[in-house]
């Protein structure tokens, strides 16, 4: 394994105290060429996207990985990774751990991730109506926006300390979650399809996305009862923020013990519409 600490390693002259930093005016590049062209557009850097890749492999409940694992996951090859997880370490992005060959996020993802949070308002807006939405119910309330193949929580509140699923900020939930169906249920038909298809296998069931559809249309939400994970209860709403920030879902769930079915339904559904009532720009 190679040692980071005899590297040459690249610095970059930080700010001065007082020195004003002067923001470029947005580019006007008009682009024509390779816009939908995902990663066929000339546009796109395919050694950025495998960098990016493996960052997301530390989700949820990974401490550590390291480069078979990593290689295992992303389907790359072995020195490509051990390229990757070198520059990323020399940037801070990933910490190298030498007694176990392994590799953790850095500092300078959780930069990025505090960057993100702090400038999205809709977060901001929806704390009052998350905090007594937990307050009222018992269960877990939380704020997420689709990530590619998941759904990343931008907010969580906890109503109860007997919840023994207690999920972060920044934790993917799958798109057979509540969260994720309510998402996939605001979808055109078309989106959706595109979507289901990228992600296979992975991908909930048709029927459940069928179902999602029908309920979105019934109701305004969408529910999981007992089928994302076992013996929890959820409900999630989908909406356009009025921050002009994007399409953001709200689930409230728990387990089926303090959130029974009926309880879900006739409730915390009802509570759960009103609480994304004042973020709601237009119809997600």
């Amino acid at each position: 394994m190679q040692s980071f600490s005899d590297a040459k390693r690249v610095t970059h002259a930080p700010a001065k105290p007082d020195q004003t930093l002067e923001l470029s005016q947005p580019a006007r590049r008009k682009r024509t060429a390779g816009v939908g062209e995902g990663a066929n557009s000339p546009d796109f850097i395919t050694a950025l996207a495998r960098g990016l890749d493996v960052l997301r492999c530390f989700r949820h409940g990974v401490s550590a990985l390291g480069n078979l694992d990593l290689a295992r996951l992303t389907g790359l090859p072995k020195p490509t990774i051990s390229r990757i997880t070198y520059t990323l370490t020399e940037l801070g992005y990933l910490r190298y751990h030498p007694d176990t060959g392994k590799y953790s996020p850095g500092y300078g993802v959780l930069a990025l991730g505090f960057g993100l949070l702090a400038g999205l308002e809709v977060r901001e807006l929806a704390k009052t109506s998350m905090t007594e939405l937990a307050r009222d119910t018992g269960g877990a309330v939380a704020l997420g926006a689709f990530d590619g193949d998941a759904m990343t929580y931008v907010e969580a509140i906890h109503g109860s300390s007997a919840l023994y699923l207690r999920l972060p900020v920044g934790y993917r939930a799958s798109l057979d979650s509540a969260m994720g169906r309510a998402y996939l249920a605001s979808l055109p038909a078309s989106a959706c399809d595109d979507v289901i298809a990228r992600l296979g296998e992975a991908a909930p069931p048709p029927a459940a996305i069928a179902r999602a559809r029908t309920e979105l249309a019934d109701s305004g939400c969408c529910f999981a009862m007992g089928e994302w994970q076992s013996g929890i209860n959820a409900v999630a709403v989908p909406f356009t923020s009025i921050t002009g920030e994007g399409v953001f879902v709200m689930s409230c769930g728990g387990p089926a013990s303090l959130l029974p079915e009926t309880e879900l339904r006739t409730r915390v559904a009802p509570a759960l519409r009103a609480a994304i009532a004042g973020l709601a720009g237009a119809s997600a």
